[in-house]
């Protein structure tokens, strides 16, 4: 039991350090809101220790508020993002003390811990687990809030391998069966990837790699902003209303085009998944591509039935594997990471860009709430489109391959790029 305390306290000072890298910035870079689609990096610095003190030190530890009367402020439902500046936020300092003093408390209460306890938040260290999540994840919503801020920000040029040689075959047959979606083995994994449960889905065929951005410019030049035979009715009129007419961050000069990543100019490389697209953008670059989106059960078959890709060991050698964990601010080229695919042998499918499948957020068959309502359940319809996999910006604690994001078809800030499907002939 010691270890995975230990393991805990570790990843715990790791997701620490890495909030604290994101919001290493002047207070007015911190309290200045930079896009109503975003809050404030103040408002994200202070949730992260406001969720930690709901649930470890008042759920599990039994400790009185420390700071009860902020509760409302750092509600996620209480207030739209648009709204956020206004509010009486604790201050840059003010915030970091105040996560601060939590965390100490939060040690206190893991010191404490049996993990053998029954109760579903206390066994296998779940509710830290949730903590440490929740936290990378606003970790990856900063980077996206420094991006939109156009300003220069937290940027890694770490080295990521080289893209590979074309693939003979761009596509990967899957063939028709039943296979296991979801998961009820994966220690932290959240009530929407739950239960396991059986699913038969007919053969089809899947890119072995994401979309890259010289594929996706060739659709841009083709005019398909133009053209609304590749849109749905909905996404045709956000185009119209909105005017896009290439990613986000993508500029044209003449017969170069260029992207804005994190307050630098460059040329836009034509090897990289592409990212910044929203899923109608996607959805109409399938079918000006003759092909579709996969569906969120064939995304993850296409894993091939293992936590990673590569197998249920873990991330150990991750950066043979994939490019996760803000190594460096930007996708890896196709092709980098053969040692990372899976058996049907698609590549890729974790890291680097979040994939937009053809799926609703909906709950599994079986489902069941926990441990509170507002984290998956009050999402479900068809409101939201699933994404999965991960991007460079995502923690490897923090995804798997039953792990299931959602967004809203016309958000473009996120990570997320797309590679498409078909069904057999």
């Amino acid at each position: 039991m010691t270890g995975l305390k230990d393991r805990i306290a570790a990843e715990l000072a790791a997701v620490r350090e890495r909030s604290l890298a994101c919001t290493d910035a002047d207070d007015d870079v911190l309290t200045r809101q930079h896009s109503s689609l975003m809050s404030p990096l103040v408002w994200d610095l202070a949730h992260v220790g406001n969720y930690e003190e709901l649930w470890v030190l008042r759920e599990v530890g039994g400790i009185e508020p420390l700071r009860p009367e902020i509760d409302h402020l750092y509600d996620a439902f209480k207030y739209p993002r648009a709204d956020r500046p206004s509010l009486p936020l604790l201050t840059p300092a003010e915030a970091r003390k105040y996560i601060s003093g939590v965390r100490g408390r939060v040690l206190d209460v893991l010191d404490r811990l049996d993990p053998a306890d029954p109760d579903p938040l206390r066994a296998g260290g779940f509710v830290f687990g949730l903590v440490l999540q929740h936290e990378h994840q606003h970790d990856e919503t900063m980077l996206a809030t420094l991006q939109l801020s156009r300003r220069p920000g937290l940027v890694r040029d770490g080295e990521l391998p080289p893209g590979g040689a074309p693939a003979a075959d761009p596509e990967v047959h899957i063939p028709a069966g039943i296979f296991s979606m979801g998961t009820d083995t994966v220690a932290w994994a959240y009530d929407n990837e739950r239960p396991a449960h059986r699913r038969h889905l007919p053969g089809f065929w899947i890119d072995r790699h994401p979309v890259t951005c010289g594929a996706y410019l060739r659709f841009v030049e083709d005019g398909g902003y133009r053209d609304p035979r590749w849109w749905l009715p909905q996404g045709w009129e956000w185009v119209e209303r909105t005017g896009v007419d290439a990613p986000l961050f993508w500029t044209r000069d003449g017969d170069t085009w260029w992207r804005l990543r994190f307050g630098r100019e460059e040329p836009v490389p034509p090897d990289e998944p592409v990212q910044h697209v929203s899923w109608y953008e996607a959805d109409a670059y399938a079918r000006w591509a003759g092909r579709r989106l996969p569906t969120e059960a064939e995304w993850e078959k296409a894993c091939g039935g293992r936590e990673y890709p590569w197998g249920d060991a873990g991330p150990a050698d991750l950066a043979y594997r994939a490019n996760l964990g803000h190594r460096a601010a930007r996708p890896a080229p196709v092709g980098a990471y053969p040692k990372g695919a899976s058996p049907y042998g698609v590549e890729q499918l974790v890291g680097d860009v979040w994939e937009w499948t053809d799926s609703w957020f909906q709950p599994y068959p079986g489902f069941r709430s926990f441990p509170y309502k507002e984290y998956s359940e009050v999402f479900f319809g068809e409101t939201y489109r699933v994404l999965r996999g991960g991007s460079w910006a995502t923690h490897p604690s923090a995804v798997r391959t039953t792990f299931r994001n959602w967004d809203l078809p016309i958000r473009r800030q996120i990570f997320a790029g797309f590679r498409c499907a078909r069904s057999e002939d």
